[in-house]
C-alpha cells in the first residue's frame, strides 16, 4: 500500500512539474506593427521634387524583416490613405491601369494582415479602390462604409487573425465625414455611417467569438475633447468610440497626421492603448503584447506596451527597392516628361500677400475650362515654385497636389461676397497700423507668432486661402472681419450685383462643402449644396491642366492683379517683415 502511495505521489509531482514547465512555455509575445497615412511614400524618392527621401515603406520594410526574425508572431496593419500624395501612386491609379497596382504589389510582398481604407483612398474613385480590394491578399476593412443596396458593409467589417493559437480581432472604421469633401460619384452606392453606432453594432458579434485581443484600426483622428459625448458623424471620432464602447484593447488611429501613444481609460475603467503614427512613413506604430498562462477571472493577463518608431533610423531595404525598380523607372520617366515651357518663375510665396501668378494660373484654367463668371482657388502647397524654362509633369503636382474634379456651381453675388469674407477672415488679421501683423499666425503664450525652427507658422491651412478671379475687389484689413471685402465690378467691365446668380468654378472639395466656405461662409445649407452643382469634369483638374499646357506649349504666367489688400502702405511694410518670418529670406 505504501508503495502505491509513493507511486501516486511521484506521479503527482511529475504532473505538477510538467504543468509548471508547460506554463512557462505557454507565455507568448507577439508584435503588431502599423503604418498609416503613407500618402504614396512607397519608395525612397520624392517624384514631385525629383530627389531622394529619408523615409518610405522601403525603409519600413527592413524594420519589418528584422522584427519577423526576432518574433515568432508578427501582425502587420495599415490605417489607410495610401494611394494619394505622390505621382508613384497616381500613375498606377490613372495612367497604367493594366498592371497590378504598386500599392497592392508592395503590401502583398510585405505580407500585410489587414488594412482600413482612408478618405483619400475613396477619393481615387470606385475603379481604383475596387481594383485594389481585389488585388490585396489581405482584407481592406471599413465596417461603417455600407452598401446602400444591401445594407451590408461595402468593405470587410472585421477580421479574426490567428497567430500562435491566439485569436486577434481587428475592426476597421473610416471617418464618416467623406461626403463633406468628395463628390458622390466617387463613392456612389456607399453610405458612411457613424463610427460609434457602427462599433456598438459589431462589438457584440466580435466578443461572441471570444478573441484574445480586440484591435480598432481606425482611419479617424484622436480628438480627446468632449469624447464622452458623441458628435454624430464626427470626422475624428476615435476617442468617442474608445470611451463609449468597452472591449477594445488597442486602437490605432490616423487621418489627422498627429502622433499619439497613451493609455486611455474607457467608461468601464478599462485601459485602452491608443497609437497614432503620423503620416508619410516618418514613423511606425509598434505594440508588444505578452499573453500569460496565468489567468484571472478566466482571462489571460496581457502586458501591452506601445511605442512610436522613427523610420529615418532605417536604411531602405535593397531587396524591396530592387523588387520595384521597374515601377520606379516607369514613374520617373512619367514625371520627367516635359509638357511645355514657362517664360517666368512662379511661387506660392507671393500668394499670401495679394494676387499671384501661381494661384492665378489655376484661376485662368478654371475659367477657361468651365466658361464660368467667377473662379475660387487657393495655393495647395505652402512653399512651392515652378521654375522658368521646361515645365514637367512633376511641376503640376506642385501646382495642384490633389485629384480634385472641377465643378461649376451657382451662387448669388451676396453669397460670393460672404464666401470671400469667410476666406479672408481665416487668412488675414485686422490691423490698426503698419506695425501689426497682416497674416494670422499660430501664437505663443506672449501673443507673438510661434516660431518653429526659426520660422513662423500660419494659423490655418493654406488650401483654405481662397481668392477669386473674374471680379475686381479689395480687402480692407483696417476693417473688422466680415466687413472687409468690397467687390467693385466684374473683370470684364460688367456691373457686379449681389442679387445676380453667377456661374462659379470651384474644385470638388470646396464644391461639396469642404472647408466650410459654402456653408459657414456663404450661408448655403449643407443639404442645398448638391442642387447648386451645374456640371462637373470627368477628369481631375491637374490632368486637364497638363493637357492645356501641352496644347499651348509655351506659357507666360502673370498675376491677374484683380484684387489687392489695403491700406497698401500698411501691407507693403508688413509683408516685407512677414515674408522673412515665413520663409527666412
Amino acid at each position: 500500500m505504501a508503495c502505491a502511495y509513493k507511486k501516486q505521489f511521484f506521479l503527482l509531482c511529475f504532473v505538477l512539474i510538467m504543468l509548471l514547465s508547460c506554463n512557462g512555455r505557454e507565455d507568448i509575445t507577439i508584435t503588431i506593427l502599423q503604418t498609416t497615412d503613407l500618402h504614396g511614400a512607397i519608395l525612397p524618392y520624392d517624384y514631385i521634387e525629383r530627389c531622394k527621401t529619408d523615409v518610405s515603406l522601403a525603409n519600413i520594410s527592413g524594420y519589418i524583416k528584422k522584427i519577423r526574425k526576432q518574433r515568432e508572431s508578427l501582425i502587420l496593419l495599415d490605417g489607410g490613405d495610401i494611394i494619394q500624395g505622390q505621382p508613384l501612386v497616381y500613375y498606377y491609379n490613372f495612367i497604367d491601369t493594366a498592371s497590378n497596382h504598386i500599392v497592392s504589389e508592395a503590401m502583398n510582398w510585405l505580407e500585410y494582415d489587414a488594412g482600413t481604407a482612408g478618405n483619400h483612398d475613396i477619393e481615387a474613385g470606385h475603379q481604383v479602390y475596387d481594383r485594389l480590394s481585389e488585388e490585396f491578399n489581405f482584407p481592406w476593412l471599413g465596417a461603417n462604409a455600407v452598401n446602400t443596396l444591401t445594407g451590408d458593409p461595402y468593405f470587410i467589417p472585421y477580421i479574426m487573425i490567428r497567430k500562435n493559437n491566439l485569436k486577434i480581432a481587428v475592426l476597421g472604421l473610416i471617418t464618416p465625414a467623406i461626403p463633406l469633401w468628395l463628390p458622390e460619384e466617387l463613392y456612389k452606392g456607399i453610405e458612411f455611417r457613424d463610427m460609434l453606432e457602427t462599433a456598438r453594432q459589431w462589438m457584440p458579434e466580435i466578443q461572441k467569438q471570444d478573441p484574445d485581443l480586440i484591435i480598432g484600426l481606425f482611419h479617424s483622428g484622436w480628438d480627446s475633447r468632449d469624447y464622452k459625448k458623441n458628435k454624430p458623424f464626427s470626422e475624428n471620432g476615435s476617442a468617442s468610440v474608445a470611451y463609449n464602447i468597452p472591449g477594445f484593447d488597442i486602437i490605432f488611429t490616423g487621418h489627422d497626421h498627429n502622433y499619439a501613444n497613451e493609455q486611455f481609460v474607457n467608461r468601464k475603467g478599462d485601459t485602452v492603448l491608443i497609437l497614432n503614427a503620423g503620416d508619410r512613413a516618418e514613423k511606425i506604430a509598434r505594440v508588444d503584447i505578452t499573453f500569460s498562462s496565468s489567468r484571472i477571472n478566466g482571462k489571460q493577463i496581457k502586458k501591452i506596451t506601445g511605442s512610436i518608431i522613427d523610420v529615418s533610423d532605417f536604411k531602405p531595404d535593397r531587396e524591396f527597392t530592387g523588387r520595384f525598380s521597374h515601377q520606379d523607372h516607369a514613374v520617373k520617366e512619367y514625371v520627367d516628361k516635359i509638357i511645355g515651357y514657362s517664360e517666368n518663375t512662379v511661387s506660392t510665396r507671393d500668394s499670401y500677400f495679394g494676387s499671384s501668378s501661381f494661384v492665378d494660373m489655376i484661376h485662368t484654367e478654371q475659367l477657361k475650362l468651365t466658361g464660368a463668371d467667377i473662379s475660387f482657388a487657393a495655393p495647395f502647397s505652402f512653399d512651392a515654385s515652378i521654375e522658368k524654362g521646361a515645365v514637367r509633369v512633376s511641376d503640376m503636382f506642385k501646382l495642384y497636389r490633389y485629384e480634385n474634379l472641377l465643378y461649376t456651381i451657382s451662387m448669388s453675388g451676396e453669397e460670393i461676397r460672404k464666401y470671400l469674407e469667410f476666406s479672408y477672415s481665416g487668412w488675414l488679421n485686422t490691423m490698426d497700423g503698419p506695425d501689426d501683423y497682416l497674416l494670422n499666425y499660430r501664437l505663443n503664450k506672449y501673443g507673438k507668432p510661434l516660431l518653429i525652427n526659426g520660422r513662423a507658422w500660419l494659423k490655418n491651412p493654406v488650401y483654405d486661402f481662397d481668392s477669386a478671379a473674374g471680379i475686381e475687389y479689395v480687402v480692407d484689413v483696417s476693417k473688422p472681419k466680415g466687413k472687409r471685402v468690397l467687390i467693385k465690378s466684374m473683370s470684364d467691365g460688367r456691373l457686379f450685383n449681389t442679387q445676380t446668380v453667377y456661374k462659379v468654378a470651384v474644385n470638388s472639395f470646396r464644391g461639396t462643402g469642404g472647408g466650410g466656405h459654402l456653408t459657414r461662409g456663404a450661408g448655403i445649407k449643407a443639404e442645398e449644396i448638391p442642387s447648386r452643382l451645374l456640371c462637373s469634369t470627368q477628369s481631375d483638374l491637374r490632368y486637364l491642366m497638363i493637357k492645356s499646357i501641352q496644347e499651348k506649349e509655351n506659357i507666360s504666367p502673370e498675376p491677374l492683379n484683380n484684387w489687392k489688400i489695403i491700406p497698401e502702405d500698411w501691407v507693403e511694410i508688413a509683408s516685407k517683415k512677414e515674408y522673412r518670418l515665413l520663409f527666412g529670406e
